[in-house]
């Protein structure tokens, strides 16, 4: 129900979300082991899952938006929840993206202290964890991207009617 951006039956959103997740995880993972250990490759690490992160939320971010703007009707909660769903998402592309952008001309000699990419990092994944929470709140409570049987589907469009009256 609700998803409308699909590969072969399949909604396209939830294949692509595990990529930043684990990215912006392996940023924060190199950014503590350069701290710790000093080596710049794990800053390398660090700064090159940064970069991929950012770019794989945008690329996940773009069938999510339009299944929220096409697909959710205004009327379902699920609209409000996938709001928050998005804007936690964004703060999170937002921290990450300024993270790879304060770091990003350290490459070659990384700086003394990456202090600041951890704390970008921590509070990223942490707003990355909020949204994950909604996220599975669209699949869980409201079914948006599963495919439900026809008495599924007048059961729940009957439930929505008793919520809307």
């Amino acid at each position: 129900m609700y998803s409308r951006i699909k590969l072969f039956g399949h909604p396209i959103h939830p294949m692509l979300v595990a990529f930043p997740i684990v990215l912006y995880t392996s940023a924060l993972v190199g950014y503590l082991l350069y701290q710790v250990l000093g080596d710049g490759f794990w800053f390398r690490v660090g700064l090159a899952a940064n970069i991929a992160g950012v770019v794989m939320a945008v690329v996940a971010a773009l069938p999510g938006f339009l299944d929220w703007l096409l697909g959710i009707p205004t009327s379902s909660p699920a609209k409000g929840t996938g709001a928050i769903h998005m804007s936690l998402n964004v703060g999170a592309l937002i921290l990450f993206a300024a993270n790879a952008f304060a770091h990003s001309g350290y490459w070659t000699s990384p700086p003394a202290n990456v202090g600041l990419g951890i704390a970008l990092a921590l509070v990223g994944i942490g707003l990355t964890l909020g949204a994950g929470w909604f996220g599975w709140t669209l699949v869980q409570t409201h079914h948006v991207g599963v495919e439900m049987l026809p008495e599924q589907e007048r059961i729940q469009g009957a439930a929505e009617e008793r919520r809307a009256a």
